[in-house]
C-alpha cells in the first residue's frame, strides 16, 4: 500500500506549539510482529514483520525506569507479547514497582505457545489494555479478520476466568474502540454503557473502562484512505473539529515512545512517521535534524528526561486534538 508520509508532511502545519512536561509514561514498542494485520493498524504490523527489540535494549529499558522513576510501562507492539524478552521485561519492571501495561489484540492468547498468557498476566498484575473495535462479529472480522470476533470473546472470557474486569484495582481490563471508516468516534461514556451492557448481556463479560481512540491518517489506515480518495477529506475533519482545550492533555506532554531499535519519540504516531524527538519540520515537509544533537535513543534518557522541550507537531497531530480529544488512554475530554 502507499506510504502517507509525504502527503503528511508535504506542507508546514499550523498545529500549535507544545512543549513536554514531566515525564510519566515510557511507551515501548517491543516489535512489528503481529499475529493479525488489522486494516487501522497504523503501526503496519502483521505476520511477515521481523523487527523486534532485542535484548540490550530491553535491559536499557529497565535501566531507565530505574533511573527516572517512572511509575508506568506501556507495552505495545505488534503484538508485544510475542517479543522472546517480553515476559522477562515484565517481571523485571514489576519487581521495580511498575506498574505494566500490556496493549493486547486478545486473539494472541490462543497463539500456539502462549497459551498460559492470561494466567502469567494475572501472576504479575499485569493492566491490559485489549482491542476490540465493536461488539458485533460482522464489524469486527471485517476490521481484523474472520474468526477473530470469536477469538476475541474467548479471550475476554478467560481474562475474566482470572479475575479481569471486575472489582480488583490490580487486574484492570480496558477495551480500545476506534471507528471502522474515516469519521470521528462517538462520545466515549455512552458508548461505554453500550459495550458493558451488550457484552454483559450477550456474553457474561465485564470490563473496566471502553477508551475511545481516534484513527490516524498514516500508515496502513492512510493508504486505506487514500485508495478510496477521501485522505484529505478526513484530514479536513480532524482539523475542522480541533479543540484547544485538548492541548493541555495531549499524551506527549508525559509519554516518551521507543521504537524497537531503542530510538525515541514523543508519542507512538510520531514513531511511525520517522519524527524522532527534537527534530523539526521545515516548509517543505523534510525533517531538520542537528548533526551535533544525535537522534535520541535510550542512553540519552538515562541523563535527561527532556522535560519542557519543545514536541514534534504536525498534520496529524489533529486527530488527537479533534472533539473530544484522544490518546492511548482514551478521549481526553
Amino acid at each position: 500500500m502507499q506510504d502517507t508520509r509525504p502527503l503528511i508532511l508535504k506542507s508546514s502545519t499550523d498545529f500549535p506549539a507544545l512543549r513536554r512536561s514531566e515525564l510519566e509514561i515510557l511507551q515501548v514498542n517491543l516489535g512489528y510482529k503481529c499475529n493479525l494485520s488489522c486494516v487501522h493498524c497504523h503501526v503496519n504490523a502483521g505476520p511477515t514483520r521481523t523487527e523486534v527489540m532485542s535484548k540490550e535494549n530491553i535491559d536499557l529499558v529497565l535501566e531507565v525506569l530505574k533511573a527516572r522513576k517512572i511509575k508506568l510501562l506501556d507495552l505495545t507492539g505488534g503484538a508485544p507479547e510475542l517479543n522472546p524478552y517480553f515476559r522477562e521485561l515484565v517481571v523485571a519492571a514489576r519487581r521495580l514497582g511498575v506498574q505494566v501495561v500490556d496493549r493486547c489484540n486478545l486473539t494472541i492468547l490462543e497463539e500456539p505457545g502462549q497459551e498460559d498468557l492470561a494466567e502469567f498476566l494475572a501472576a504479575n498484575q499485569v493492566q491490559v489494555t485489549a482491542s476490540l473495535p465493536c461488539y458485533s462479529m460482522d464489524r469486527v472480522d471485517a476490521q481484523r479478520g474472520k474468526g477473530t470476533f470469536d477469538s476475541s470473546i474467548r479471550g475476554l472470557k478467560l481474562l475474566n476466568d482470572m479475575g479481569y474486569g471486575g472489582s480488583d484495582d490490580c487486574l484492570q481490563l480496558d477495551l480500545v474502540y476506534n471507528p471502522q471508516g474515516p469519521q470521528l468516534p462517538p462520545p466515549q461514556g455512552p458508548l461505554e454503557a453500550d459495550y458493558k451492557r451488550q457484552l454483559r448481556e450477550n456474553f457474561n463479560i465485564e470490563f473496566n473502562q471502553l477508551l475511545v481512540v481516534t484513527n490516524m491518517p498514516i500508515s496502513r489506515f492512510g493508504a486505506v484512505l487514500l485508495a478510496k480518495n477521501e485522505y484529505h477529506s478526513y484530514l479536513s475533519l480532524l482539523k475542522d473539529n480541533f479543540s484547544s482545550s485538548n492541548l493541555s492533555s495531549v499524551m506527549c506532554r508525559t509519554l516518551i515512545s521507543v521504537d524497537w531499535q531503542g530510538n525515541l519519540y514523543d508519542c507512538d504516531f510520531n514513531q511511525m512517521l520517522d519524527l524522532a524527538l527534537g527534530v523539526d519540520i521545515d516548509s517543505s515537509g523534510a525533517t531538520i535534524q542537528n548533526v551535533n544533537d544525535p537522534v535520541k535513543h535510550l542512553t540519552h534518557l538515562l541523563d535527561d528526561d527532556f522535560n519542557s522541550d519543545k514536541i514534534t507537531v504536525a498534520e496529524h497531530c489533529f486527530g488527537c486534538t479533534a472533539g473530544q480529544g484522544s490518546s492511548c488512554s482514551g478521549a481526553l475530554s
